[in-house]
């Protein structure tokens, strides 16, 4: 999504290669590429006005410690002003209230709402350990109440039942003391959207924050709409007394300007972003960490979160355990690391919060590289439970049968079981500790191990 962004903002190093300081004329060239990066990335001109003027005055007044080089010195100006502008610091969701905490969600019909609402009824669930209530007021999309009691189902959170011939205030008042006495902690409520702003709208949604006083009142808007996106969050942030705002479809192909122009059109903060389309696809919003991933440092934190988060700790263990005890490494191990990798969104997700020249150097197609991890699945699928415990089984008759069941060529489970025996052999290695006394031996070898 910010590929394109990251790499013109990377050229500034190679911009002030050569120079030995930081003058006027050198940051007004490096600045003028920064002012370009930001408009293709449909970033507001006001935004950007303001932006390379804090920059330009930071930079002329920046004293370049010996160890950084010019380019280097305005690239961290640049990261402290993208910070400052996509609002600083995380500012996370507010459930300090006398139960239930009340959560409005507005926005335009096809921004996400429903699919947010959802989102983050599991965030609230797994992380937050709430008991959510989620409610449809939208009367007026008849798919829009059973969408959300789908979603709800799949989630295992509670869902207050509306019916479209009610109205919305009445439906948002009923879940309300529902959520009261079945002792819920958060209610959830989904309203109507159009597909462009209207007075019937905004009355409808001035009428349910004023019947339920929300402690939350997010509004959410699609990244891919761009500076459409910011003037609508300005028309909703004049009519309603707005606290956050939840960015959808930050993995899609926007330019990513609503990320940033947002928080300065509004002055509330981005609370959310979807990252997926997935019901886990909702992660909280860190300024500097979005900063880092735009000038292409990547996001190895939120990475480690995943990880955390999304890792199956007990296979980890079952794994390391069968090694210790001198059991073979097999194919159904094999693919259980699979779909380790596919649970945390698979290699684009991953690559996406590496540091650029590491994703660059790891891989350079995450596309080719998920169809790859699918198809690897497809055929271990193929075998029977007897031919993953052992692979000397395979021979060309059995490889041309699970060919044949994956839809692939015999070649290709060929190269799938040489892939297996090198990572038997290092899982080998790992259990005998000659993988460390390898790695010992390269010390010094190769720069910057220890």
């Amino acid at each position: 999504m910010l590929d394109n962004l990251t790499n013109r903002l990377s050229g500034i190093v190679k911009t002030l290669r050569g120079q030995s300081r930081l003058t006027e004329a050198n940051i007004q060239d490096a600045l003028r590429e920064v002012r370009m990066a930001l408009l293709e990335a449909d970033v507001g001109l006001a935004v950007v006005r303001d932006f390379i003027a804090a920059v330009k005055e930071k930079a002329l007044g920046a004293e370049v410690m010996q160890s950084l080089t010019p380019g280097q010195a305005l690239i961290g100006i640049v990261h402290q002003e993208l910070v400052r502008l996509m609002g600083g610091e995380n500012e996370g969701i507010d459930l300090a209230t006398q139960p239930p905490a009340v959560i409005l969600m507005a926005g335009l019909q096809g921004a996400g709402k429903t699919t947010s609402v959802g989102k983050l009824a599991r965030l609230l669930k797994e992380r937050h350990k709430k008991k959510v209530l989620v409610v449809s007021a939208d009367v007026y999309r008849p798919a829009a109440i059973e969408q959300l009691k789908t979603l709800a189902g799949q989630l295992e959170v509670d869902f207050f039942a509306s019916d479209p011939s009610q109205k919305p205030v009445d439906i948002a008042l009923a879940a309300k003391n529902w959520a009261v006495t079945h002792l819920h902690d958060v209610l959830i409520v989904d309203t109507a959207g159009r597909l462009a702003i209207d007075e019937a709208m905004m009355a409808e949604i001035k009428a349910l924050h004023a019947a339920l006083n929300p402690i939350e009142t997010l509004f959410v808007t699609d990244a891919m709409q761009g500076q459409d996106a910011v003037n609508v969050a300005k028309a909703f942030n004049e009519a309603l007394p707005l606290t956050g705002v939840v960015l959808t479809k930050l993995d899609g192909d926007s330019r990513g300007g609503a990320a940033l122009s947002v928080r300065h059109i509004t002055q509330k903060p981005i609370k959310f972003v979807g990252v997926s389309e997935k019901t886990d696809g909702l992660q909280p919003f860190h300024p500097a960490r979005m900063a880092e991933r735009i000038l292409g440092m990547g996001d190895v934190l939120s990475l480690i979160e995943e990880v955390q988060q999304k890792a199956d700790h007990d296979e980890a263990k079952r794994l390391a355990e069968k090694i210790r005890k001198g059991k073979d490494f097999d194919l159904e191990d094999f693919k259980a690391q699979l779909i380790q990798m596919r649970n945390m969104g698979g290699m684009g997700a991953l690559m996406d919060k590496l540091p650029a020249q590491l994703a660059q150097a790891a891989q350079g197609n995450p596309q080719l590289a998920e169809k790859k991890l699918k198809r690897t699945e497809g055929i271990i699928n193929s075998m029977t439970p007897a031919e993953r415990k052992k692979p000397d089984l395979l021979k060309a008759s059995r490889k041309r049968r699970i060919a044949a069941g994956a839809g692939v060529q015999v070649q290709e489970v060929n190269m799938l079981l040489k892939e297996f025996e090198q990572m038997q052999k290092m899982m080998k290695m790992m259990k005998s500790g000659a993988l460390q006394k390898m790695m010992r031996g390269m010390k010094g070898m190769l720069p910057g191990m220890r």
